[in-house]
């Protein structure tokens, strides 16, 4: 075996305690010599003929912090890595694009991926063996890390042969993945048939949702089930989405008193969450339940969005602007959703009498929310609507005020707890994801803050992490913005201005968001036309092995894919600047994306929704006039549903571009709204109740 590390390899605490992640500052004190990523790991692997260890994880991963706090803990494990490895620690949302490629490379090998993702590489970068979670020692049907790293490190010097054939093996079912291809010139009508057949073999008819256990939230499967069912009038569409949506806003994944959503549900029924909570997730969940509030009408809807946002400003909202990346499920070793947990104890210590049975009754004490681990603590789901959970009580004020006041005192009571650390970071896709769903959700009216919100994070970024022609940084930190040239930045922030644009006929955003898709169409073009993940001639990371294939965004993960992003962005452009020339970009990128992904079924939702986009005419709203009446009409038209609509208070100024159908010689002289499907208008509206079945039936004869 090879000899130790020279001596001028410095300690681990000496490399991490600096890093602007906060996931590696965590390690910091470990007992492994750990590496950040980047070239000096990769260059100390070949000065001595080393095998790289390589952990990837995240600061809000549960088995992550198992391994740190137990494998990587363990002595005799940090004793074979100083002798045998060379340990780098990588950051999964501070390094995405390194994310993606090793997940790739290690599910290719064992067909399993997630958090934490340990991978075995050469020198050179390329993955031998793989896998996730790892304890010390054998145990929970694993092979203990000792005996996984005495094995590797024999394998390294005594059967090379072995290594270089496991890592070509991996290397041949990539290239095998990569040429996959659907049947050259399919028309996406097909495509789109088989996505809603998949979509449809995966649906929960008892549940709500998609797919069994472990059950995550698929926000792009139930928007396009919403253009399904308004293109094709397919009626179990809108039903599979709706009862989607108000599941998973009655289940424990949703958190009941904080408001928020976590990550996903480790049973069918939704009631036992998976406790850390993603911004990226959030931010896709809330952009969903508005859209489904547009076209349900479910006060349900509107209470989990006005809940999530709540969360959102309260826990993730940084105070110059923007929004953090995530916040941990636990506090400390051993902790497993105790902050978001009950026991009936708990609860007799919050509330008394009958405000402390209806408590029980609503939320299904001692039912399906149990803990696996300790059936005494209970996560929080509504087992039955509040009127039914308040039969035969007296409470004061009535059913709603009984729930506010009980969701009041519960969170009260939480606040007082250790409270799970949030990962301030600030990412570019994170944030742009924010600002389309927080722009969105302005329009239920209410709150103008929301607006705000999110005109201040897109302020903060294009101030600070924005450059023309080259785009915005991944992170915006003190140290400046870091990581240039990545794709899901690209597209998510751009999308957010778009979004943000139209609801506040705000030009200032519409020149940078432009200007970052023309940047994506220059430099990210790859094979066939489709988004590379990163810019070669803008990434600004490390120079490091494993980087240089490229890597193509297409199936959702689960939420949506860069590409299929880029197409709904440019579908969302096109008439709002009254450009086609967007629309045919989107049109060119379809059928590519079809040919990868044509069999990803219920990851496809996303690229099946931007298909449908391409053949549904966009409409234009146009509100004139002023006074009580205009104002009932404008929150008329930004209530109602449309899956591609933007609707305006007058003529809007340049960059923004009317069909001439509707440009408006001057103000009429009574309130009234001028809709347009395309350049076919419908005749003047004057009553708000008429528009939504206007723009839900999508034509002017309506």
């Amino acid at each position: 075996m090879s000899e130790a590390p020279p001596t001028e390899s410095r300690p681990s605490a000496s490399r991490l305690a600096d890093a602007t992640s906060a996931y590696l500052r965590a390690a910091a004190e470990q007992p492994i010599d750990w590496h950040p990523w980047g070239a000096e790991a990769f260059e100390l692997a070949r000065r001595t003929k080393r095998p790289i260890l390589l952990d990837i994880g995240a600061s809000w991963c549960h088995w992550c912090h198992v391994m740190d706090e137990g494998t990587y803990a363990d002595a005799e494990v940090a004793r074979l890595l100083r002798q045998h490895f060379v340990a780098v620690k990588v950051d999964r949302d501070e390094h995405p694009e390194v994310d993606r490629r090793y997940q790739r490379q290690v599910g290719a090998m064992t067909g399993e991926g997630g958090w934490p993702l340990t991978g075995f590489l050469t020198p050179d970068g390329e993955v031998f063996l793989g896998g996730t979670y790892f304890p010390p020692t054998d145990g929970v049907g694993r092979p203990g890390f000792r005996r996984v790293l005495k094995e590797v490190a024999r394998l390294w010097t005594e059967e090379p042969e072995r290594i270089r054939e496991s890592a070509r093996q991996i290397q041949e079912a990539l290239g095998r993945l990569r040429a996959r291809r659907a049947p050259p010139g399919a028309p996406l009508t097909e495509f789109l048939l088989a996505v809603r057949g998949e979509i449809a073999g995966a649906y929960d008819p008892v549940h709500g949702g998609f797919g069994m256990a472990p059950k995550f939230p698929h926000p792009t499967a139930v928007s396009f089930l919403l253009w399904d069912a308004f293109a094709n009038g397919t009626a179990a569409s809108a039903e599979r989405a709706r009862e989607t949506l108000l599941r998973m806003a009655d289940g424990g994944m949703y958190d009941q008193v904080g408001g928020g959503f976590h990550r996903y549900s480790v049973d069918e029924g939704w009631h036992i969450p998976h406790f850390e909570k993603m911004g990226a997730d959030n931010a896709a969940l809330l952009a969903a339940y508005a859209e489904g509030f547009q076209r349900f009408g479910e006060p349900r809807l509107l209470e989990v969005v006005r809940g999530t946002i709540g969360w959102v400003r309260g826990t993730l909202e940084d105070p110059e602007g923007g929004f953090a990346a995530s916040q941990d499920a636990d506090n400390a070793p051993g902790d497993d959703g105790d902050y978001f947990t009950w026991t009936r104890t708990d609860l007799k210590a919050t509330l008394s009498g009958d405000d402390l049975r209806f408590a029980t009754r609503l939320f299904g004490i001692g039912t399906d929310g149990r803990m696996h681990h300790d059936p005494e603590r209970n996560v929080l789901f509504r087992l039955l609507p509040p009127a039914q959970a308040a039969e035969g009580l007296a409470l004061e004020g009535g059913v709603p005020a009984a729930v506010d006041r009980v969701i009041a005192r519960l969170a009260a009571a939480r606040a007082a707890r250790p409270t799970p650390a949030v990962d301030r970071a600030l990412y570019a896709d994170i944030n742009g994801r924010f600002i389309a769903a927080f722009a969105r959700s302005a329009a239920l009216g209410g709150d103008p803050a929301v607006l705000a919100d999110a005109r201040r994070a897109a302020d903060r970024f294009l101030g600070a992490a924005y450059r023309p022609r080259e785009g915005v940084a991944h992170r915006l930190g003190p140290e400046g913005p870091t990581g240039f040239g990545l794709l899901e930045d690209q597209v998510a922030f751009a999308s957010g201005l778009i979004e943000l644009a139209g609801a506040t006929a705000d030009p200032r955003y519409i020149g940078p968001a432009i200007d970052i898709f023309e940047t994506v169409d220059r430099e990210f073009r790859g094979e066939d036309g489709l988004l590379r993940d990163l810019a070669p001639r803008l990434y600004d990371g490390p120079a490091v092995p494993g980087l240089a294939e490229p890597s193509y965004p297409l199936e959702d993960n689960p939420h949506l894919a860069a590409n299929a992003g880029a197409a709904l962005a440019w579908y969302r452009l096109s008439p709002l600047v009254n450009d086609p020339r967007w629309h045919a970009k989107a049109d060119q990128l379809l059928p590519p994306i079809a040919a990868r992904i044509g069999n990803a079924g219920l990851f496809a939702a996303g690229s099946a929704w931007a298909a449908g986009l391409s053949a549904t005419e966009p409409a234009h709203v146009v509100v004139e006039g002023t006074g009580p009446a205009a104002d009932r009409l404008l929150e008329a038209a930004r209530r109602a549903w449309h899956p591609n609509v933007w609707v305006f208070r007058g003529t809007p100024a340049a960059p923004f571009s009317l069909p001439d159908e509707l440009r408006s010689g001057g103000r009429a002289p009574d309130a009234r709204a001028i809709v347009c499907f395309g350049t076919a208008c419908a005749p003047p509206v004057t009553e708000p109740a008429a528009l939504a079945p206007l723009l839900a039936a999508g034509r002017p004869s309506a």
